[in-house]
């Protein structure tokens, strides 16, 4: 496979346009909020780490009904037809009504799994044809009938399955920890064909921790071995594939106007590549990692980090248009960096108490979640365990 040499990124200048902008509103939950909201009618769904599955007032950010599990939610949620569903650490995929927030089914998987300290996420359900995919940290891609959470089929995989499954032309995609990218019939659960990620040194399996985007009969995906990859579709063969050096690349990637957009994390870094080669157009350096996916509205791409900033850049440039900073990035920023922006001297995010530092980066309020913009309100979950409602408008 022919690789794309990034030797002199372009760093674009950082502008900030606009001041901090108020939140509409912001619900307050006591867990970190990874997942990406829904957004059905007048309605937000989202779960937290506190184990509650919240349905909320789009315009007011009031609570309408919640439901109680036995885990941390980790998982974004999917409506099918009336039902709401979630994967939870519990090991259980949920289905709610979506009026009442009354459990209708609960599939129980062989038992969730955390790679590490890192895995922040779980596999999302994904419904297509009356038919839901869900992976699980058990290894298995699971499809299920969406009015009923009978099985259909099940696929082992050798590792955690916690990306979220993409369906397109009767095959589902997905990736696991075990370093393969899969394809599968629908119908079936038949391999189709697998690819397999080429790994780094200190990373071998070239684990896939989040779903792939396809597109155009490509499918876009990151890895934990450094790797943005780009495969065919229909057969699996790459096409292109650009490594960031010293940096897993997490995020689903994100196409708008012929360019994707991602983060990475050790490099701290957000991209804009060229989607039919790879090639870099720009980059902008951050001082945290972007693990979520960025979403676009008139050409400006916004995306969170880890800092507890959600960024609006301008898609061909990559200029910062404008930064909201979550509640805990106002309270907590100075506690990790100094007034340039630098990690604090007393601060070493992985040293010998690297556990510690990672709650402390918690603490600023990191966006995980990736946003949704509906209309001109941007909505997105945070470390603080606030899910924010933000005003982009002009």
């Amino acid at each position: 496979m022919k690789k794309v040499l990034l030797l002199v990124p372009l760093i674009c200048s950082v502008i900030i346009l606009s001041a901090q902008k108020d939140f509409k509103w912001k619900f307050s939950t006591s867990g970190r909020i990874y997942a990406t909201p829904l957004i059905d009618g007048n309605r937000v769904y989202i779960g937290s780490g506190d184990s509650v599955f919240y349905a909320i007032d789009k315009t007011n950010g009031t609570n309408i009904w919640s439901f109680k599990t036995a885990g941390a939610i980790q998982s974004s949620a999917s409506k099918s037809d009336n039902l709401i569903m979630f994967g939870c650490t519990d090991g259980n995929l949920y289905a709610l009504e979506k009026e009442t927030g009354k459990l209708s089914w609960k599939f129980s998987s062989e038992g969730e799994k955390v790679k590490d300290m890192w895995d922040y996420y779980q596999s999302s359900p994904v419904t297509a044809n009356g038919i839901v995919y869900w992976g699980s940290g058990d290894g298995h891609m699971y499809a299920l009938d969406a009015k009923t959470g009978q099985l259909v089929w099940k696929y082992l995989t050798e590792g955690i399955v916690h990306t979220d499954a993409a369906v397109r032309d009767d095959k589902v995609y997905f990736g696991s920890y075990d370093g393969n990218l899969y394809a599968l019939s629908a119908d079936k659960g038949e391999l189709i064909w697998k690819f397999k990620t080429v790994g780094d040194t200190y990373f071998p399996k070239g684990d896939i921790q989040r779903g792939a985007l396809i597109d155009s009969n490509i499918v876009y995906f990151g890895s934990r071995d450094y790797n943005i990859y780009a495969l065919s579709a229909k057969t699996g063969r790459g096409k292109w594939n650009m490594k960031e050096r010293g940096s897993w690349i997490i995020a689903t990637p994100y196409s708008y106007k012929g360019y994707l957009y991602f983060g990475t994390s050790d490099t701290h870094r957000f991209y804009c590549l060229r989607k039919s080669d790879g090639e870099v157009i720009w980059s902008i350096p951050l001082n945290m990692r972007a693990y979520g996916s960025a979403v676009a509205k008139d050409d400006i791409v916004y995306f969170g980090c880890f800092n507890g900033k959600l960024y609006g850049v301008d898609y061909k440039t990559g200029k910062i248009r404008s930064e909201f900073k979550t509640d805990g990035c106002k309270a907590n920023y100075s506690n990790v960096y100094d007034k340039n922006g630098k990690f604090r001297e007393d601060f070493e995010l992985y040293g010998k108490d690297y556990i510690n530092s990672e709650r402390i980066i918690h603490t600023l309020g990191s966006i995980l979640s990736t946003p949704v913009i509906d209309g001109n309100v941007i909505y997105f979950g945070s470390s603080d365990g606030g899910l924010y409602a933000v005003d982009i408008a002009l």
